[in-house]
């Protein structure tokens, strides 16, 4: 792959990451209600900065933990919300990372409690996870690591192998058949 030490551009991690929602203020109580994000900024303009179009928006950004921030914008005058309808509903999602398969179970409990329905917890072999729909229709993931180090060692040295061999055959790569065999066996535990 890339020499990341030569390269010319040099990133220090995701600013922010933004979506649409429907309306700021439910959107901003949900995510600190459900998920325990605070609500650290937001812009209100009638124009956009980068193209000069008028278009008012609010853009409202969470904290979601380690230097991670979630931003919404929501758009009054344009078309209502949808999504990519050629695209499956469980493709495009938001993964945030909690810290062990308890809190991740805690979690499920505090907001299926909240009157959210979550789906898991689903095991991938080398991680957990549970998922949900947030009230604009985005699909959340809350994912807990289980894995070894030496798992997560072998997964990237046969990430390239993978890679190539799906871009040859767009077939699922037995590279890492052990993973499969992980999440099978832990399938029953939750």
């Amino acid at each position: 792959m890339s020499d990341t030490v030569s390269h010319p551009v040099k990133l220090g991690g995701i600013h922010h990451t933004a979506y649409r929602c429907r309306d700021a203020k439910e959107t901003v109580e949900w995510y600190g209600r459900v998920l325990g994000m605070d609500y650290t900024t937001a812009f209100a303009e009638d124009h956009v900065p980068s193209t000069g179009e008028y278009d008012p928006y609010m853009h409202v950004f969470l904290d979601a933990g380690n230097g991670n921030v979630l931003a919404f914008f929501d758009l009054p005058n344009q078309k209502d919300m949808g999504r990519d309808e050629n695209t499956p509903e469980w493709v495009q999602h938001l993964a945030l990372r909690v810290g062990s398969e308890k809190e991740l179970l805690a979690a499920k409990a505090h907001i299926e409690a909240e009157g959210v329905e979550v789906l898991g917890p689903t095991h991938h072999g080398i991680f957990k996870s549970i998922y949900f729909f947030d009230p604009n229709g985005h699909r959340v993931e809350l994912a807990a690591d289980i894995g070894t180090a030496e798992q997560y060692a072998e997964l990237k040295r046969v990430a390239p192998l993978m890679l190539d061999e799906w871009s040859k055959t767009k077939k699922a790569p037995q590279h890492a058949a052990w993973l499969h065999e992980l999440a099978r066996a832990g399938h029953g535990k939750g």
